[in-house]
This record gives C-alpha cells, structure tokens and sequence, in this order.
C-alpha cells in the first residue's frame, strides 16, 4: 500500500501535530478501565498485565478489575503467599511479571512510605519495572513529562520519520526514544501519551493500516508504511517434545510442584523420559506454544510416578498453568 506524502514536517510543525492526535483522540479514544484512573497501583497493574497479553484478552475476561479487587492496595499484594498470587494470574502467562509486582509493592511500601514515587527515574528503580512502565505509570497516574515508547508506539514513531533501521537494534532504540521525547506534549503527557499509543493500536496498525482516518497523516513520512518497523529477525521456534503421566484414583490426581523453573511454585503432570515411557502407547497429544517454544505433550497412563494426590476441590484451587491445566481438564474431570 502507498500513501500521499507528507505536507508537514512532525518536527517543525511539532504543535499542530500534537493538536491534530488529541483532537482526535478526546473524540475516538477507547473507554478503558485504566484510563478511568490516576491511582498509580492500578496503572502499574494494568501496565504489568499488558505487557504480554492483549488488549482484548484483558478486556474479555475482566483480568484488570478483577485482579484489582483481590489487591486493592499496596499492602494486601505484599502480604499474599505466593501460591495465591500465581493463581490469581493464571491465564495470563509470564509469572515473573505478578512476582515482581508484589516485590515492587513492598518495595514502594519500605522504601517510600506507600506512596509512589512521580518521577520515571525513581520508578525504574523499582523491580521489575523498565523505561516503558516507569514512563507510563509517572505519565498517566501523575501527568509527569515522561515519553513513552512500546509496539504500537514505536510503530507509529518509525513511520512518521520513516525510520529504515532496526528499532530493536540498540541504536534503533536509542532513536525511537529520542523521537518520542521530542513529540511528547509536554504539557498534556498523560493526554499525548494515551493518543499516540491508541494510534498505534488502531489506524497505525501492523497489517492494512487506515492512512486515510489517520489524524496525523500529513506528518507521516514514509510512503509504505506495511514495510515499516524493521526489526531483528525472529528467532526459529525450539521444538520441545515432553512425556507426561495421568494417573488418577477417584477423585484425585497425581501431581507434583516445579522448581527452579519460570513455573516455580506451579504444579504439573509428572514427566518422565522417552526411554521410560517407550514401551507404552500414548492415550492422547497436545500441542501448546509457549514464547518461541513449541510444545508437545504425550500422555501416558501409568501408575509407577513420584508424586502428590490432589483432589478435584483443590485441583481448582492451585495455580497451574494454562495449557497444563487443559490436558488435565481433558482427562480429569474437576
């Protein structure tokens, strides 16, 4: 696809610019629940939550408000056992993230009194969190001049300069974030960060974008934009083979709990190794995909495995993994 070129140039008519998108977006901004809020807990949830899962799967099924009601504040995340936090994001994929999450609570609790702390520097401090997530929760919770830049921004920035390189490269975001700084309304941040990011999402989209409705297409300099970000290539997908064991006796099932792993504190089918299993049929396949692995399970019926028997009534209780709990669900009725 081509687009007319550009009439304006985004730096020297930066203001009318500016004008343009939050006109635009004052009257087609999405109603989101985060954005109905300056409480900066509730933004860092809501960033948190984001950062790996869609807009739309979020919205879906409630995660954000429901997740916010279970932890209203500060205090009642620093104080959950972690098993109950795990179980709360379940679905959402990424567990570190809700880990870090209660860290960075009890450190705002220990380190600022409970109360957060305005500037971008000073919340990129805290665990967890990056440039992006400082910026967004400095901006949004306290209108706080701090650029931001995720996908969709970097998106937007790359093909409003036309920007030929790679924006994952170190250079590529050393330029992205210099852009953003220069366009961020410093005025209105909150205002200009929320519009510029709804851009990304909608007209300034990866595949068929609307360049027609697009409020700052006159500033746009680049006259593909399909072509545009360039990033890295992908990294190939490691095929990951596992042999899993269902073993069931009444109500209960067999499982243990990982450690050590990313999944640490979750629990699982047992797996054994192909030679342990290889004398045996599997009684089903599944495949998930998981980051840039791709997996697939056989399961196996077989009696001879270490582990704990958990019943039906706490199998709905305990965090498991999403795909995991799939194949249980498939095989045990809960």
């Amino acid at each position: 696809m081509e687009k007319k070129s550009a009439s304006q140039n985004p730096l020297k008519q930066v203001l009318k610019l500016r004008e343009e998108l939050h006109q635009w977006f004052e009257i087609q901004g999405k109603d989101l629940p985060w954005r109905k809020t300056e409480d900066p807990w509730a933004i860092l949830i809501s960033e948190i939550m984001l950062q790996q899962t869609t807009v739309a799967a979020v919205i879906a099924n409630c995660r954000f408000e429901k997740f916010l009601e279970e932890y209203p504040d500060l205090i009642t995340i620093a104080k959950a056992p972690e098993a109950q936090l795990l179980k709360s994001w379940e679905g959402l994929g990424y567990y570190n993230r809700v880990r870090n999450l209660q860290k960075s609570a009890v450190a705002v609790l220990e380190q600022f009194e409970g109360e957060f702390p305005k500037d971008a520097a000073t919340l990129e401090t805290l665990p967890g969190i990056g440039k992006y997530t400082a910026g967004a929760v400095s901006s949004f919770a306290f209108d706080q001049a701090a650029p931001i830049v995720d996908a969709n921004i970097a998106r937007v920035i790359s093909r409003v300069f036309d920007y030929r390189e790679e924006i994952d490269s170190t250079a590529g975001q050393k330029q992205i974030w210099k852009w953003a700084g220069q366009l961020l309304d410093v005025r209105k941040p909150r205002l200009f960060n929320s519009a510029i990011m709804e851009l990304g999402q909608t007209h300034c989209s990866p595949r068929n974008p609307d360049c027609a409705e697009c409020p700052i297409a006159d500033f746009c300099q680049t006259s593909n934009p399909e072509e545009l970000p360039k990033k890295k290539p992908r990294k190939k997908f490691v095929v990951i083979e596992e042999h899993a064991i269902i073993s069931t006796r009444k109500n209960e099932i067999l499982l243990v709990k990982e450690e050590g792993s990313r999944r640490n504190g979750f629990w699982r089918l047992p797996l054994k190794s192909a030679e342990e299993v290889a004398h045996l049929e599997p009684v089903s396949k599944h495949r998930y995909t998981i980051t840039n692995h791709k997996v697939t399970v056989f399961l196996y019926e077989f009696t001879q495995a270490e582990g704990a028997w958990v019943s039906s009534d706490e199998l709905s209780k305990i965090p498991i993994a999403s795909p995991i709990r799939r194949i249980i669900e498939s095989h045990f009725s809960l």
